[in-house]
């Protein structure tokens, strides 16, 4: 797969790039929505997104490059090639997280209730964003054989997309995007019903996620690790404690406290 979207002489712009900024787009343009409905200030929102969105990607980037430091002490300007992937989630989580922190505390905002908007447009964002790990021919699974990918049914771009160095692989960066849209269709069809409350969308995408991306980890082969243990899949376990540690929160909300 052909990872440059454009070229301009010595200008290159990248579909990783593009799907990035689109992911980011859309996302900003959900959140500002819902948030509108919650009485949450457009312009404080806005300078939020403004100065987290950078915050987030070089969080994303600080985190991948720490787990694979003895190649970057090597090639060390490589550490700004973020074009050509490297962009760790759970990175950006945290760092995203510490912003939010600061936001929720300086406006005087509940932060659940900013995790319950928030949490909606990031896993659609992840959704978006897994397209350009295929377009820069990264997050793929164990070898497999063309016949297994026709079984999948998947659409030929997909299937020569799959064929890396020689060989076809599972093509797990899919697996996680269909994952992580059930997830956004069940989470964005609870927030328009009764049953909504206080952290129940929070809780979900830190279970649904954290499941997922555990389960999906075991095939993947360029996973982070640290001391023969995949990193992703120890965040995934912590992912899924806090989302349950929201969702007894949220079950013990009070009537009247139960919508967003």
């Amino acid at each position: 797969m052909n990872p440059i979207f454009l070229q301009f002489g010595n200008i290159i712009i990248y579909w990783y790039s593009i799907i990035l900024l689109l992911s980011f787009t859309i996302g900003c343009l959900l959140i500002l929505k819902e948030a509108k409905k919650q009485g949450i200030p457009k312009d404080k929102l806005e300078d939020f997104m403004f100065y987290t969105i950078p915050i987030c990607l070089i969080g994303a980037r600080i985190y991948y490059v720490l787990f694979e430091l003895e190649y970057y002490k090597t090639y060390p300007m490589d550490i700004f090639k973020v074009w050509e992937g490297g962009l760790a989630i759970h990175g950006g989580i945290i760092a995203g997280f510490l912003c939010l922190l600061y936001f929720t505390k300086k406006n005087k905002i509940n932060i659940i209730k900013m995790l319950d908007i928030l949490v909606v447009s990031l896993i659609l964002g992840q959704i978006i964003g897994r397209w350009g790990n295929f377009m820069n021919g990264e997050a793929y699974g164990p070898t497999t054989s063309l016949s297994f990918l026709k079984s999948l049914h998947l659409p030929n771009f997909i299937i020569d997309g799959m064929y890396i160095d020689g060989s076809y692989h599972q093509p797990t960066f899919l697996y996680e995007s269909i994952w992580n849209l059930i997830g956004l269709i069940s989470m964005l069809i609870i927030r328009k019903t009764k049953i909504n409350r206080l952290g129940l969308l929070t809780s979900i995408y830190f279970i649904w996620y954290g499941i997922g991306r555990y389960l999906i980890e075991t095939l993947r082969t360029d996973s982070l690790m640290f001391l023969n243990i995949r990193i992703a899949q120890l965040i995934s376990i912590i992912f899924i404690l806090i989302g349950i540690g929201v969702l007894i929160y949220s079950l013990k909300q009070k009537k009247e406290e139960i919508r967003v």
